[in-house]
């Protein structure tokens, strides 16, 4: 179990109520991971580190399938097939969206969320978003370079216990 989930559970310990709290065992688990190819340098890196995690939490390398989309605002659309394919535990949506290039990138951030969002609760199968939107391209290297500290082991993460969540919940 993750150091955050095991904080969280020792500060409500004692409460009386029921909890359900995920864990981080994704063997035996299938994920799906859409990846932007814009800003590959860094969308390759959040994809190999969500990959990592997966696979340090127990997934089999077989059982993560990747896909790659042209650029964040085609996420959606291939998301939404995946997760109505009925075939994943949980699907991680990476890309990176820098405020300098492109003039509509909040727009971009905004539907692709948004849209993200509704695919999830439609088809009842948790997306981790991690569409990463910064201003400069220095936060874009902070939140996706660096192994266990970036967005795509967070993802891959997130991923593994809210399907394990899911599965509780039934």
């Amino acid at each position: 179990m993750g150091k955050g989930i095991t904080n969280a559970i020792e500060k409500i310990r004692g409460i009386g109520v029921h909890q359900i709290v995920g864990s981080l065992d994704a063997f035996g688990m299938r994920f799906g991971i859409v990846v932007s190819r814009f800003n590959d340098e860094l969308t390759n890196e959040l994809c190999r580190s969500a990959c990592h995690c997966l696979e340090t939490n127990g997934a089999k390398r077989e059982t993560i399938d990747v896909v790659r989309v042209p650029g964040a605002y085609e996420i959606p659309g291939v998301a939404s097939k995946m997760a109505a394919s009925g075939n994943y535990s949980a699907l991680i949506v990476l890309g990176v969206v820098v405020e300098g290039e492109t003039q509509h990138a909040q727009m971009i951030i905004d539907s692709t969320g948004q849209s993200i969002l509704d695919i999830s609760c439609r088809h009842n199968v948790p997306i981790i978003n991690e569409i990463v939107g910064v201003r400069t391209w220095a936060q874009a290297e902070a939140r996706c370079l660096g192994g266990e500290n970036t967005r795509g082991w967070y993802a891959a993460e997130a991923a593994i216990e809210t399907a394990r969540v899911y599965q509780q919940l039934g």
